[in-house]
């Protein structure tokens, strides 16, 4: 009875198309007969309702891979991004980050416990600064240091500037650098470089190619993952991109 009433709704839906079909009696008691059903059976619509949603997150999905797809070479290989965890893992992870954004602070913890508990992930940051000016000035900071002091110390101010409670500004920044032993002379300068710029601008651009309307997001080899995972879920995820 209940496939018969979701044969029903459905019919309901598309009666515009159905109605030359159908006289006006017709189409009054057919009317009358599925809203008294959905009436009496409003879970109907629920169920229903848990159809359209998982039709839509599964579109939502395939639509993702064909991103991702399409722009595997920018998301996975562009050369400028920090890589860690295993460069030679059969698995990599890529984060679009911001260090203003409390959910990044929040899984940056636990992607990397993920990736040290694994030992088989390669893990990539991309600096997507989108709240605001703060956030464009720690991005250029740490792709300044990554520029002119390398990845152990990328590494070092990327972990700094969650640890940070205050506001991103030349003071803190250099009392990172020096507690960091980092050289602010060199430093400095680079931050306004077209260099760093052009990393910004560029992982801009790939995050609106690929929709990205938030931080942090996730690309786990082909699934996209838009928005915070707590640690065991991102290890699902991991676990069934090996399994193909």
């Amino acid at each position: 009875m209940k496939r018969l009433a979701l044969a029903a709704l459905a019919t309901t839906i598309a009666l515009p198309a159905l109605a030359q079909d159908m006289t006006d009696a017709e189409r009054q008691v057919f009317r009358s007969e599925v809203r008294s059903y959905l009436m009496e059976h409003p879970e109907v619509l629920m169920e229903a309702i848990q159809v359209l949603d998982q039709r839509q997150q599964q579109q939502q999905a395939t639509a993702d891979e064909d991103l991702v797809s399409q722009n595997a070479d920018a998301i996975f290989h562009s050369g400028a991004d920090w890589v860690g965890g295993n460069p030679q893992g059969d698995v990599t992870v890529v984060e679009f980050m911001d260090y203003r954004c409390g959910y990044c602070r929040q899984a940056s913890a636990e992607v990397d416990s993920l990736v040290a508990k694994d030992g088989n992930i390669r893990f990539v940051l991309k600096e997507l600064p989108i709240l605001g000016e703060q956030s464009v000035l720690a991005s250029r900071f740490a792709l300044a240091v990554k520029m002119t002091a390398g990845d152990e110390a990328y590494k070092k101010v990327h972990d700094q500037f969650y640890a940070l409670r205050g506001d991103v500004n030349e003071a803190a920044l250099k009392r990172i650098a020096g507690d960091l032993k980092l050289d602010w002379a060199t430093v400095q300068p680079k931050m306004d470089s077209a260099e760093v710029s052009k990393v910004i601008a560029d992982n801009h651009a790939l995050a609106q190619t690929l929709q990205i309307q938030g931080t942090p997001t996730f690309v786990i080899d082909q699934t996209m993952l838009r928005g915070y995972v707590p640690e065991t879920g991102m290890a699902q995820v991991v676990a069934d991109q090996r399994k193909g």
